[in-house]
């Protein structure tokens, strides 16, 4: 089972993008680079900030990278920004991540009203990252695990 974050994680979630109609209709004149960061809470078993960066264009995740430094993060055209609480809500389907934008709660850099153009690619996206089988970094403390790391 994949931890969130991780690289793993990521690879799952991508295949699960790439093979959901849903997501291909949604997004398929959507083209982008987004970052993602999910920030610290050493807390909750997430020791350091993480971003991961993707590219999506046709209703495809093209590209993604897990674990970017800061400097290659910002290039991207979408920077999606919160703490890893609020993401892992976000991914069981608790916190709608376009109210969250619009409250300020996930920080957005970016032009806000072209992600908001594309509201069913965005749920979609949530809907799918729900869809897999995932631990989150805080209930595997006790496995050992750390956040931006996958058992061996």
């Amino acid at each position: 089972m994949a931890v969130f974050p991780s690289g793993e994680w990521l690879d799952d979630y991508v295949e699960r993008i790439n093979s959901s109609p849903e997501f291909a209709d949604a997004a398929r004149t959507f083209e982008a680079d987004i970052s993602y960061v999910f920030e610290a809470e050493p807390e909750l078993g997430h020791q350091r900030d993480v971003w991961a960066r993707a590219g999506v264009g046709g209703g495809k995740c093209l590209w993604w990278k897990y674990d970017v430094g800061p400097e290659e993060g910002r290039e991207s055209q979408f920077v999606l920004q919160g703490p890893y609480s609020l993401w892992k809500q976000i991914i069981l389907g608790e916190v709608d991540p376009m109210e969250s934008m619009l409250d300020g709660d996930l920080a957005v850099t970016g032009h806000l009203p072209t992600l908001l153009r594309y509201v069913r690619a965005a749920n979609a996206l949530v809907n799918l990252a729900a869809s897999g089988t995932t631990s989150f970094a805080d209930e595997a403390q006790g496995a050992g695990l750390a956040a931006g790391t996958t058992a061996p």
